[in-house]
């Protein structure tokens, strides 16, 4: 399922525009986005739990090459699912 197939879901769901479903699923990222780059986590119970992973600096290889590389130390998004959900699945 892509975006706008969520949002016309939702739309019939719940009798509400796509263009204010839209609204509202943009604002929804946007605020999960900002809290997790503010180093906090988003948790929804029984859905689940939006967090902020950090991710060590390492050695890789260029399959192309087999040359060695450096990776960067990055900061990652992971979501955990709740046991709500992890059960209807």
């Amino acid at each position: 399922m892509n975006k706008a197939e969520l949002i016309s879901k939702i739309s019939e769901d719940t009798e509400l525009t796509k263009t204010e479903v839209n609204a509202v699923l943009n604002s929804f990222v946007d605020t999960v986005t900002k809290t997790l780059k503010g180093g906090d986590k988003v948790t929804l119970v029984g859905f689940g739990t939006f967090s902020v992973s950090k991710r060590l600096a390492r050695n890789g290889r260029n399959p192309k090459t087999n040359e060695m590389i450096k990776i960067k130390a990055k900061r990652v998004a992971k979501f955990k699912a709740g046991k709500e959900l992890s059960a209807r699945i």
